[in-house]
């Protein structure tokens, strides 16, 4: 008797294959903005089902190493790292996935949707990345904190053209030093101190507990400036360089040398993220540049690389959701259970389609706020700003939390081939877990969404969108305006209750729950303008969508007849 094998095909093209992206790119780009972006985008597509596929396995089963020391005992603080995780460096700037909003070609063909373009990149690029996609993000809200006007013109000119550098040979990526084992996410215990040098200068002394892209060139890290008061508001931004090469105060230092008083401790042992490299660093007189004045409190400097970070890490949760829905369904049209396929089970394609929809919201939420902050950057929209002030911690909050759900749904839908660790289908899951951490967990996100409220009045773009969604949806579906607009109706009630005592333990207590509600009327909104442009699958994902998350009902049965539109 042969031994049975079960084939595992691989999912269609993540370009070509996928509906809603391609009709979302028409929209906001035109069909002339779409048509320019095309080549570049089946250029990535070809990569991720080629090359980087494998670049990806390869940093998976090869995860870093740090070498302490040389042969001859020399300090060398050294992070090896696969050629599968080279393989993706180079990618990421070949394909100008960080890169591309800021190039001036690219602002002149696409303006401010050049942001919309690049979410396009990272959601083919990210999911077999082999989480890459980290410090593609830390590179982007460096960045962007280096094309500030108050950063000087020096530090910018000397560190930003690397950082969006599309020449493999060139292009660094940066790592984000913040957070410390006392304080973790409580910013205002940071006891990282910064005291300036003679030439301007910073020196930098403390511990930073997790710091992703240990192997990154450079390191934007917040410390306490010498004399600064109390508490968060006063920390500041610092360029830190990782290697000597880039510190004057390692003259004549070899080559890939640690730059002095930076010391990596330990590598982290994690859930996931396996192939990137996350460190313990203590710094001890630490060179520095500031990025900004440091005189001047620095935290609302620093928000705007979390902000830049916070809208990628939704769109790698939307990336995932997607690519393994497309790998779940991949599988199950060569699965054969109960006589037949197992996609033409009436539950598993309940499932599936259940799994659409939630990818199909978290894409529209990951892709309002990279178009929100295209709008910022290029045009200095006041009313994108303020959107996205709001958007952007729901945006990670939201997509975070469906994506754990989703991955446990992938990972069970391919039965005991899920559990096994090189089928690959696990890391799934594993992966997907540090996005509801990073940048912030559920919780802490919503506090700050129910500061935005009640500080900055952050629910009144929001709201105006929701009432602008209910004329939108009249005509698609009576059924599907009421619900939005009973949604609107209660979230303003509960928005103004809110703001008159914010304090309260009920208000503290209910923040998660508002700010969900919040994300998921948003996104029904979201649905609704993809819609009534003309998109029948954002019309079905709308409608599924509202029912879910608005009402609670159960659509099994509209997502098993509707699978195919879906996804």
């Amino acid at each position: 008797m042969s031994r049975f094998v079960q084939p595992v095909p691989p999912p269609v093209d993540p370009y070509a294959g996928d509906g809603l992206l391609r009709s979302w790119l028409e929209r906001h780009l035109g069909p002339g903005g779409h048509a320019a972006a095309k080549g570049r985008l089946a250029d990535l597509a070809a990569d991720v089902t080629g090359p980087l596929r494998a670049a990806h396995a390869d940093a998976e089963a090869h995860p870093p190493t740090l070498v302490r020391y040389d042969a001859w005992g020399a300090r060398v603080d050294r992070v090896d790292t696969s050629a599968g995780w080279q393989a993706q460096r180079a990618a990421a700037a070949r394909h100008a996935v960080v890169a591309l909003p800021y190039l001036p070609d690219a602002r002149g063909t696409w303006g401010a949707a050049a942001r919309v373009v690049q979410h396009a990149l990272l959601h083919l690029y990210g999911p077999e990345s082999a989480t890459f996609s980290c410090p593609v993000a830390m590179a982007d809200g460096a960045a962007a904190l280096l094309s500030q006007p108050d950063v000087d013109a020096g530090v910018r000119d000397a560190w930003l053209p690397r950082l969006i550098s599309t020449d493999p040979a060139t292009a660094i990526t940066s790592g984000q030093w913040m957070t410390e084992s006392q304080g973790g996410s409580d910013l205002g215990r940071s006891s990282t101190l910064g005291r300036p040098a003679a030439d301007g200068s910073w020196r930098l002394t403390g511990e930073k507990w997790f710091c992703s892209a240990a192997d990154a060139a450079m390191a934007v890290a917040l410390a306490r400036p010498e004399g600064a008061g109390r508490g968060s508001r006063v920390l500041a931004p610092f360029l830190v360089p990782r290697y000597a090469v880039d510190s004057p105060l390692a003259d004549g230092a070899a080559p890939g040398a640690p730059a002095p008083g930076v010391t990596v401790h330990r590598l982290k042992d994690k859930l996931g993220t396996r192939a990137l490299p996350t460190a313990e660093i203590g710094l001890r007189d630490a060179y520095a540049l500031p990025l900004g004045d440091p005189a001047v409190p620095g935290l609302v400097r620093a928000m705007t690389l979390v902000v830049v970070t916070r809208v990628h890490n939704a769109a790698a949760a939307a990336g995932g959701m997607r690519r393994g829905l497309a790998y779940a369904r991949a599988y199950a049209d060569v699965r054969h259970v109960a006589g037949g396929p197992l996609a033409s089970s009436p539950l598993h394609r309940a499932t599936l389609g259940t799994l659409a929809v939630d990818a199909a919201g978290a894409f529209a939420l990951a892709g309002h706020a990279f178009a929100l902050l295209g709008r910022v950057e290029v045009g200095a929209d006041p009313e994108a700003a303020a959107e996205l002030r709001i958007v952007a911690p729901l945006a990670k909050l939201t997509t975070g939390r469906l994506a754990v759900s989703s991955a446990s749904e992938y990972v069970e839908s391919f039965g005991g081939a899920g559990y096994v660790e090189d089928t690959g289908v696990p890391r799934l899951l594993r992966d997907a877990q540090v996005l509801p951490i990073w940048e912030g967990t559920t919780n802490v996100l919503s506090l700050d969404v129910l500061r935005a409220l009640t500080r900055e009045d952050a629910g009144a773009p929001l709201l105006r969108r929701l009432a602008a969604a209910v004329d939108l949806a009249r005509p698609l579906s009576p059924v599907l305006a009421d619900t939005l607009a009973t949604a609107a109706a209660q979230l303003e009630e509960t928005i103004t209750a809110v703001t008159v005592d914010p304090g309260t333990a009920a208000v503290l207590a209910g923040a998660r729950g508002l700010a969900l509600r919040l994300a998921y009327a948003l996104t029904t909104a979201l649905l609704v303008e993809h819609a009534a442009w003309g998109d029948e699958q954002a019309e079905l994902a709308a409608r599924l969508w509202a029912r879910r998350w608005l009402r609670h009902e159960e659509i099994a049965e509209d997502a098993h007849h509707h699978l195919d539109l879906l996804c």
